[in-house]
């Protein structure tokens, strides 16, 4: 036979070889991708000028603070308008004007107010009046009513708004006290309205039409009974999240000490609480059969701001049944092909709980990870906020009758001395929107985009950074010949201290390609935003492609990014090179990529889902009131729901947290097993750095994968 038939893995590098001066992660290494380093560094430093830029140019209180006709802020201290925090719009009705999305502006005149009105208040009542004028004259323009003769001459100057609708302040700004009564749509207690004109107008016109105003409104209701959900629940949620993280922080411990133990306790657990969701989700489909009206289907019944209205129907727990027991066939299947291997896998998760045991300070760089994320966080959306307010305020004409110069800019302070009111009587020059051409305001976009694309790169790199931190301190325990005697004496530090000195360049070259990838899928989302009203079927099926294939490709290179990192914690070497051997060793190994590495990860999600779902049930008892003996302890909530899955969502991103150690720990150990494997044949020149445990369970499986491996090969011809 040739010689490259005796090794067909070939194409894939050759093996390593036995060195006996390896003892792991090596100390003299040099620096690596130092070009991309130094493009990392002065990208930095852009990114510090791009915030300082931002910074003396943007104004926050253009979002805080919301902005009359004349581009004051409302309620900003030290100014004239202090103790008028609200916005009062004039007429509400054009603010369903298309020009509210295109310039984000109400194409009428606002002023600043100390509170919103309360009452319904035409100007012609007012007027005959002299305390409801007084009250009126709060919601118009600074004048000198002694000057003024009647009302009509105030509504043709633009003084005053035609009448006051009762209203309630959202998000700082005036908007009518809209309620429903019997499929009603009413302003405080009245369904119609004298616009001052002598005109009798529905209420429904104040949000262009009953059903706009139905949306809006249940829209508005949902908000605020969520926010008030959460004031009534946010310290059961915390009380919640912290339970989630003791029961992570104690299933891991029980998985350091009682690992095969715990994951057919896991296995058995997952199984049974999805069982019984079958189960419940049954007996209430049972228990509905002679309900009336619970037979109507979902998509009758339309959408219901009471989502409690949902789980009357039997449809829905169905619903809820059929994803459960697929759910529960696929993990069932999925354990019934995998179980010869789970042992293995159980040996290997041993392997990582005791590497995590004498490395337990690897249980707490999450932390280091979450706070540097959260600061690259912040100043991202400081510096995008900042940006966005960096621009000058633009004014332009409003009118409602036609008019050559309606939408120019105009300038508030020269208006009136301007030919265009001798032209168009009833115009405006209205604050619009912040915008401007000037020089700094043309490379705002250009900066905003730069600010995103840093941002992707900067959490790419601290994601990256941990990744390589991890795997050189679990390498560190791996080939250490008597463990824990021939490792460092503080593996984290050592490894992070060699990741940050000699491998920044590295992490940062890994970054800048996974975020290229990200920025290139923000930016076709975007497109298939643009695209959503377009016809165009095929521009649409082509940007699905794309964005399919571009999701792929970011998942693959996180997969070698991932194990990248773990060479280059290793060995030193660049990171072209390290994705190289990383990539090449895992070929090598495919099969027991396929059937130990992702059976092991397939074992730790079902953890994660046990701890998410033990609390998310604990959540659901609690919150809808089931819990007997407590019953009156848990809050009185309009959507029980919104806790609950508040709770779950942060017990998954807790559970995630520390499982993400795990799962780097196991990758870790299974490329320094797998290089084992070929450096040393377990003789006493060349022992294994494997445990004897693993040794022991591995090779038991080994005489089977060489019979099957046998089977398959031809027979060789003989001499």
């Amino acid at each position: 036979m040739q010689a490259e038939d005796k090794n067909p893995d070939s194409k894939y590098g050759e093996p390593q070889k036995y060195d006996p001066t390896f003892k792991g992660p090596i100390h003299n290494r040099s620096c690596t991708d130092v070009i991309c380093c130094i493009l990392f560094i002065l990208a930095i430093i852009g990114y510090f000028v791009v915030g300082i830029v931002a910074w003396s140019q943007g104004d926050p209180r253009k979002v805080i603070y919301p902005t009359d006709s004349r581009g004051q802020f409302c309620g900003q201290a030290g100014t004239p308008l202090e103790n008028k925090p609200f916005l009062f719009y004039f007429n509400i009705m054009k603010c369903a004007s298309p020009l509210v999305l295109l310039e984000f502006q109400c194409p009428t005149t606002q002023i600043c107010v100390e509170k919103c009105p309360d009452r319904f208040l035409t100007l012609l009542k007012a007027f005959s009046n002299t305390e409801n004028m007084n009250y009126y004259k709060s919601y118009c323009k600074e004048f000198d009513i002694s000057k003024v003769f009647s009302a009509p001459e105030i509504l043709r100057e633009g003084l005053c708004p035609a009448m006051l609708t009762p209203s309630k302040p959202f998000t700082r700004r005036c908007f009518p006290a809209l309620q429903t009564k019997k499929g009603t749509v009413s302003v405080g207690n009245d369904t119609v309205f004298d616009d001052g004109r002598g005109k009798i107008r529905n209420v429904t016109d104040l949000l262009d039409g009953a059903k706009n105003a139905n949306v809006v409104l249940q829209a508005r209701q949902v908000a605020m009974k969520i926010f008030e959900d959460y004031t009534q629940s946010w310290y059961w949620i915390i009380i919640g999240l912290v339970i989630a993280m003791v029961v992570s922080l104690i299933f891991i411990i029980l998985l350091r000490f009682l690992a095969g133990i715990m994951v057919w306790i896991m296995i058995v657990l997952v199984i049974a609480i999805i069982g019984y969701g079958i189960f419940h989700c049954y007996m209430e489909y049972a228990a509905l059969k002679n309900n009336p009206g619970s037979d109507v289907s979902i998509k009758d019944l339309g959408f219901q701001t009471d989502f409690s209205v949902y789980l009357e129907l039997r449809q829905t727990w169905l619903a809820f049944m059929i994803i459960l027991c697929i759910l529960e066939v696929v993990i069932i299947l999925l354990l019934i092909f995998l179980r010869k291997r789970i042992c293995i896998a159980i040996a290997l998760i041993k392997e990582a709980s005791k590497a995590i045991g004498h490395v337990m300070s690897s249980l707490f760089y999450p932390l280091l990870t979450f706070a540097l994320l959260s600061l690259v966080i912040a100043y991202w959306a400081i510096t995008a906020v900042f940006l966005s307010t960096s621009n000058v305020a633009v004014y332009k004409v409003f009118n409602e009758t036609e008019c050559n110069y309606t939408r120019t800019t105009c300038d508030p302070a020269t208006f009136n001395t301007t030919n265009i009111r001798a032209h168009c009587p009833d115009a405006q020059c209205l604050f619009a929107f912040y915008g401007g051409e000037t020089y700094y305001h043309k490379y705002l976009i250009a900066l905003q985009f730069y600010n995103v694309f840093l941002f992707f790169w900067c959490a790419n790199f601290v994601t990256a950074l941990g990744q390589m931190t991890l795997a050189g301190a679990f390498a560190s325990y791996y080939w250490a010949f008597k463990k824990p005697d021939d490792m460092p004496a503080f593996p984290v530090f050592s490894s992070l201290g060699r990741a940050l000195r000699y491998h920044t360049g590295s992490l940062a070259f890994g970054s800048l390609i996974l975020s290229i990838i990200q920025v290139i899928r923000v930016l076709l989302e975007y497109l298939d935003h643009k695209l959503q009203g377009a016809n165009n079927k095929f521009a649409k099926f082509l940007l699905c492609c794309l964005k399919c294939c571009f999701w792929c490709l970011e998942k693959f290179i996180k997969f070698l990014n991932r194990n990248a990192y773990i060479m280059v914690a290793i060995y030193g070497k660049n990171f072209c090179a390290s994705a190289r051997n990383a990539f090449f060793l895992l070929m090598r190994n495919i099969v027991r990529v396929a059937v130990l590495d992702k059976v092991t990860d397939f074992l730790l999600f079902l953890g994660k889902l046990l701890i998410v779902g033990a609390v998310g049930v604990l959540s659901f008892f609690f919150f809808s009131g089931r819990i007997k003996g407590i019953e009156g302890t848990s809050p009185n909530l309009n959507y029980y729901w919104v806790p609950i899955l508040t709770v779950i969502v942060g017990s998954y991103l807790i559970a995630h947290g520390f499982f993400s150690v795990y799962a780097m720990c196991v990758d870790t150990l299974f490329l320094c097993f797998c290089e084992d494997l070929e450096r040393n044949d377990g003789s006493p020149e060349r022992p294994y750095y494997m445990s004897p445990e693993l040794h022991h369970i591995l090779f038991q499986e080994e005489p089977e994968e060489k019979e099957e491996t046998q089977e398959e090969k031809p027979e060789e011809i003989q001499e």
